[in-house]
C-alpha cells in the first residue's frame, strides 16, 4: 500500500477530520496508514508494530467512523491487559470523539467502584473499553450485554494474552454473535495472538510496522558508569543541565522505587511514584499529576513501562538495568513518542555492563557511553 501524506486522502468524515487536527496531528503514522482503510472498509486485521506509533489513532478512527448515533445499544468494544492502558485508551477516545458529542464512551477496570460503572451503563454507551475481568464480572451481573456489538479490538494482544487472560478473552469473543470485524494490535505476534487470529478472524489483513528508520522511535541513548547515591546526584545534574521538564525513573523492585522517590524529595525535586502496593486510586491521582505536570519525576516499577502512554516525557532513565531485555525497549519507549525526541539513560557497573552490551545487540540499540567527568560519549 502506497504511503499516505495526510488524513485527508483517507476519505474520512468531516468531524473526524477536525477532530484530528484538534489533536495536533497533521499526518498519519505508518501503522495509521496500513491499517485505517482496511478498518473502515469491516476487514479483519492483526496489526504488529513498536510501542508509540499511534496504534490507538489507527484503530480508534475507525470505530468512530462505524459508530451509528442512532443505534442506542453498545457498537464497539476495546479490550486492553491493564487499567492503566483502559485509561489512555479512554483519553485518546475522547479526544478523537470531540466532534461528536452524540458518542457515549465508558471505562470498565478493576480497582474502580462497580456502581460508578453500573451508571455508566445505564446511560447506554456506544463504545466500551474495558479490562477482561472486569468486564466478565459485569456481564455475569447481567449489567451489559455484548449482543449488538460489531467491532472488538484487542490492543496489547501478546501482553493481554501472556497475562492469563486466554480464557477470559476466548470466552468474551463467544459472548459475541454479530461481530463485523476483530482488529488485535500486538508488538509481537505470539503463538497465542496467532491462536486467536486463527480462531476468530476471517480474511484477515495482516500489517507489520518494523521499529526501523523513521517508524523508530528518536531515543538517544546513554549508558551511564554509578551506583548508590551517585545515581541520585546524576539525575539531579541532568534534570537542571538539560532542563528536562518531565522524566520517568524505573526501576527493578517496589523498594528501590521508595527509597529513590525519597531520596530525590528530600533534594528538593518534585517527585513521586506508582508500584504495584499502590491502591488502584493512589495510582490514578500520581498519574494524572504527573500528566498534567504536577510532578516532575515520575519513579516507577515495569508496572508503568507498557500499556502507560505519557505525552512529552522528556527523558527516561533506569535506575537499575531492566532483568529482562524486552523490558529496555518498553521502558525507553516512554520517551520519543509521536515523532518527538527523546533520551534515555541507564546507570551501570561493573557487574552489569555486560549485560546492557547484550540488550544492546539483541534490539539493535545505539548505546554510547556518557562520561559526565570529561563530557565525553562513545559506543557501547
Amino acid at each position: 500500500m502506497s504511503i499516505t501524506s495526510s488524513f485527508d486522502s483517507l476519505q474520512l468524515s468531516d468531524t473526524t477530520r477536525e477532530a484530528v487536527q484538534k489533536m495536533g496531528f497533521e499526518e498519519p503514522t505508518a501503522i495509521q496508514t496500513q491499517t485505517i482503510p482496511h478498518m473502515l472498509r469491516w476487514c479483519d486485521v492483526i496489526a504488529k508494530a513498536p510501542t508509540g506509533t499511534g496504534k490507538t489513532v489507527a484503530f480508534g478512527i475507525p470505530i468512530i467512523e462505524h459508530i451509528q448515533d442512532s443505534d442506542q445499544g453498545l457498537q464497539a468494544l476495546i479490550l486492553a491487559p491493564t487499567r492503566e492502558l483502559a485509561i489512555q485508551i479512554t483519553d485518546d477516545m475522547i479526544q478523537i470523539a470531540s466532534t461528536r458529542p452524540d458518542i457515549r464512551i465508558a471505562t470498565l477496570y478493576g480497582g474502580q467502584p462497580i456502581s460508578l460503572q453500573i451508571t455508566q451503563l445505564h446511560k447506554h454507551p456506544h463504545i466500551v473499553i474495558a479490562t477482561p475481568g472486569r468486564l466478565l464480572d459485569h456481564l455475569h451481573r447481567k449489567t451489559m450485554h455484548l449482543r449488538q456489538v460489531h467491532t472488538v479490538i484487542l490492543d496489547e494482544a501478546d501482553r493481554m494474552l501472556d497475562m492469563g487472560f486466554v480464557r477470559d478473552v476466548r470466552q468474551i469473543l463467544d459472548l459475541m454473535p454479530n461481530v463485523s470485524q476483530i482488529a488485535m494490535f500486538s508488538a509481537t505476534l505470539s503463538r497465542s495472538v496467532m491462536d486467536i487470529s486463527w480462531i476468530y478472524q476471517r480474511d484477515v489483513i495482516e500489517v507489520t510496522v518494523e521499529a526501523e528508520q523513521q517508524n523508530r522511535p528518536q531515543i538517544k541513548q546513554y549508558s551511564i558508569e554509578a551506583s548508590g547515591q551517585h545515581r541520585i546526584k546524576i539525575i539531579l545534574k541532568l534534570l537542571e543541565d538539560k532542563g528536562y521538564k518531565k522524566a520517568l525513573v524505573f526501576c527493578n523492585t517496589k523498594r528501590s522505587v521508595q527509597v529513590v522517590t525519597q531520596q530525590l524529595k528530600r533534594a528538593g525535586c518534585n517527585a513521586d511514584c506508582i508500584h504495584g502496593d499502590l491502591r488502584q486510586s493512589q495510582r490514578e491521582r500520581v498519574i494524572s499529576s504527573f500528566r498534567k505536570n504536577r510532578i516532575r519525576v515520575l519513579v516507577a516499577t515495569d508496572v508503568a513501562s507498557r500499556g502507560l502512554d505519557i505525552e512529552s516525557v522528556d527523558a527516561v532513565f533506569n535506575y537499575d538495568v531492566p532483568e529482562e531485555n524486552e523490558r529496555y525497549i518498553h521502558r525507553i519507549g516512554r520517551t520519543g513518542r509521536a515523532k518527538k525526541e527523546g533520551v534515555a539513560y541507564t546507570f551501570t557497573n561493573l557487574l552489569n555492563h555486560g549485560q546492557l552490551k547484550e540488550i544492546a545487540r539483541l534490539t539493535q540499540s545505539e548505546i554510547q557511553i556518557l562520561d559526565l567527568s570529561a563530557d565525553n560519549e562513545t559506543h557501547v
